[in-house]
């Protein structure tokens, strides 16, 4: 969900008509559903459309906003944050960050309309908001409504992994669910984390004119990738001023009464402190299975690693 503590302006008004209507009406559930999805990201999205396509009668929930992470907190929001770096970048004039961010939030508007309750209602397909959970391997219970289905597809996708040390839950840290939502540059920024999302993030503020900090739990950036990828972009973002901190175990967070963020950290050398202005969150990502009683419908699940598949995403439960 887009983040209370921020303002919301118009285009986010917009967006959220579109995509948690607040007048929206559940409708009347349709007897047995060929198919119910639960989550209306990328994945639930398409495989809703798809579905209603071929003729299948088809229920998606979705508990927050329609179109997930990629519309809301993920790959449009990000895409055009960096397009707007670079562009500053190759120019190397200044930028305006609180119409950067207003450009950001009007085009994920602007697109929002693909992604709406009311267009996957045009396409035959039910939507329900609320959370839903399994009652058993054939219904799923959401808003108070028992739907009956003969397949369903789990789509709940992730969450920003939060940290967890002394003093994080006070401290107001960002994450991708919170920093597009930013009116203000940070003079000073720490990125908590090496890895897609904290790089790209980190490079985007570098250019708009932060003094960016990353600190890196292991050797390298990237330690899913290969190793000669991870050198480039090591090597890129410290040519553009971001400062790089590898091996850093964070011991703990806190807030001045300036406001400054303390980070308080450990490197093979010896501890260290950091102040900066905001710190971004990007550890990771933790899967989205809390709630859904998978249990009772006979999916195995794992809480770090989510729902258990096959080589086809078919789950332990026929």
């Amino acid at each position: 969900m887009i983040q209370s503590h921020f303002p919301i302006d118009g285009p986010d008004e917009a967006l959220l008509k579109l995509v948690h209507p607040p007048d929206w009406i559940n409708p009347r559930p349709a007897g047995k559903y060929n198919m119910v999805v639960i989550g209306a990201g990328t994945a639930g999205l398409v495989t809703a459309a798809g579905a209603a396509g071929l003729g299948a009668k088809v229920a998606l929930i979705e508990r927050g906003l329609m179109g997930g992470d990629c519309l809301n907190v993920g790959c449009v929001p990000s895409k055009s944050l960096l397009a707007a770096a670079a562009e500053r970048h190759q120019r190397g004039g200044g930028a305006d960050f609180a119409e950067v961010m207003a450009r950001v939030r009007a085009v994920r508007a602007s697109i929002a309309p693909h992604d709406s309750a009311a267009r996957f209602r045009d396409l035959g397909v039910d939507v329900f908001f609320g959370h839903g959970k399994f009652l058993d391997g054939q219904t799923v219970e959401v808003a108070g409504e028992r739907l009956c289905f003969a397949k369903a597809v789990i789509a709940t996708g992730a969450r920003a992994r939060p940290l967890d040390v002394p003093g994080a839950a006070e401290a107001g840290l960002l994450t991708n669910e919170s920093v597009f939502n930013l009116t203000e540059l940070p003079r000073r920024l720490a990125v908590i984390g090496g890895g897609p999302i904290g790089c790209e993030l980190a490079q985007a503020f570098q250019r708009l004119g932060s003094a960016v900090t990353m600190l890196v739990s292991g050797g390298r950036l990237l330690p899913r990738e290969e190793v000669d990828a991870s050198v480039v972009v090591q090597r890129k973002l410290a040519q553009e001023g971001v400062t790089l901190v590898f091996d850093a175990e964070i011991r703990s967070v806190g807030r001045g009464e300036d406001g400054a963020l303390t980070v308080h950290y450990a490197v093979p050398a010896g501890e260290s402190t950091l102040e900066v202005d905001h710190g971004l969150v990007a550890i990771g990502r933790s899967p989205n299975v809390d709630g859904l009683n998978l249990g009772a419908a006979g999916v195995g699940f794992d809480a770090r690693d989510g729902v258990k598949v096959d080589d086809r995403l078919r789950t332990s439960a026929r």
